[in-house]
């Protein structure tokens, strides 16, 4: 049997990135927006205890930055002053379960210091902080759309699994054409008809209902091959003869059966949605600044001295591993259960 812990793992990890992008606006220094013309491209901050003259501070602390002369985005630690870092100060607004407005943050410094943990962009905003806000579009992205392919072919591979004939044949033959649909090109189309400019929630939604929609066609097949083998179990005919109806039957009898497949499912397409909309953003047709995602973080990687001067402009694609190395574990063994089983 497959351990618990094999599940559990990538689960832990998974629940662990989701609350802290869930939380972005209290673990983030700054508000995703704020800039700060003054340092673009700032390195990562150092955090010290020990200052210029050997002295040892309980505290941590950082320095401000000064500009190398001649250099662009290149900057030496100011030593004349120590900025410490303080814990549950008040910062920049932002909102929590809707419209409510809060300012408490875990850590920030005194200004003209600014604390950068991995680094800031162009226009002196702070990475970790847009790193944090653009999780919750770049993951719930794939969580939507995932949820609304799953949705979608749960129901079309239901009904067409458990009625036959010409009801399957027409659901079937819409699941090759989704297949065959290249999704890209569809975006296309689909943003050329809108104004070019939309606000980042209906750019968001946008391509969450794309995504989902086109995405529903393998689920949809799988979920119609165990409904086929489902229906003709003794049980299910029993039931059809004690005059059972059609929804009690899919509900209570069919359905249940399908729970490990849609799971798994699941742990497959969300990754997908994840890098669509990531590589769909970095395109520039999907969320739009101010708003940050993982994808239009990176976008400034197009820029040749960004791409070879300012490592910490990654950072976004490398958060990306260990959300997909989770969703893998998690579908392998998903998988392996469900043939245990």
């Amino acid at each position: 049997m497959i351990k618990t812990r094999t599940i559990s793992l990538p689960l832990l990890l998974l629940g662990f990135i989701h609350l802290m992008v869930l939380s972005a606006g209290f673990l983030a220094p700054y508000d995703y927006a704020s800039q700060n013309r003054a340092m673009p491209f700032a390195p990562p901050t150092t955090i010290h205890f020990i200052d210029s003259h050997g002295e040892w501070h309980f505290r941590p602390f950082v320095y401000g930055l000064l500009d190398q002369p001649g250099n662009f985005g290149f900057y030496n630690e100011d030593r004349k002053h120590v900025y410490p870092v303080r814990f549950f100060v008040n910062g920049d607004e932002y909102k929590v379960i809707g419209n409510v407005n809060l300012h408490l943050h875990l850590f920030g410094v005194t200004e003209p210091a600014r604390i950068f943990l991995i680094g800031a962009d162009g226009y002196g905003r702070d990475q970790f902080s847009r790193l944090l806000f653009g999780g919750q579009i770049s993951l719930f992205a794939g969580l939507l759309a995932a949820s609304l392919s799953l949705v979608v072919g749960l129901g079309f591979g239901a009904v067409a699994g458990f009625y036959g004939k010409w009801t399957d044949e027409t659901i079937m033959r819409l699941a090759e054409l989704f297949l065959a649909l290249p999704w890209l090109y569809l975006l296309f189309a689909v943003r050329a008809f809108l104004p070019l400019h939309i606000s980042p929630t209906a750019a968001f939604m946008l391509l969450v209902l794309v995504i989902g929609l086109v995405g529903w066609a393998r689920p949809a097949r799988l979920v119609r091959g165990i409904v086929l083998s489902a229906k003709e179990r003794n049980y299910v005919l029993a039931g059809r003869n004690f005059g059972a109806s059609d929804l009690y039957l899919l509900r209570c009898h069919i359905l249940p059966q399908t729970v490990g497949v849609v799971l798994t499912q699941a742990a497959l397409l969300i990754p997908q949605y994840i890098m669509a909309e990531v590589t769909l953003s970095f395109l520039g047709l999907g969320v739009g600044e101010p708003a940050p995602s993982w994808g239009n973080m990176l976008a400034s990687l197009q820029q040749y001295h960004v791409l070879i001067s300012y490592w910490w402009m990654f950072i976004p694609g490398v958060a990306l591993i260990p959300v997909f190395l989770s969703y893998f574990l998690l579908a392998n063994a998903l998988q392996k259960r469900l043939k245990l089983g």
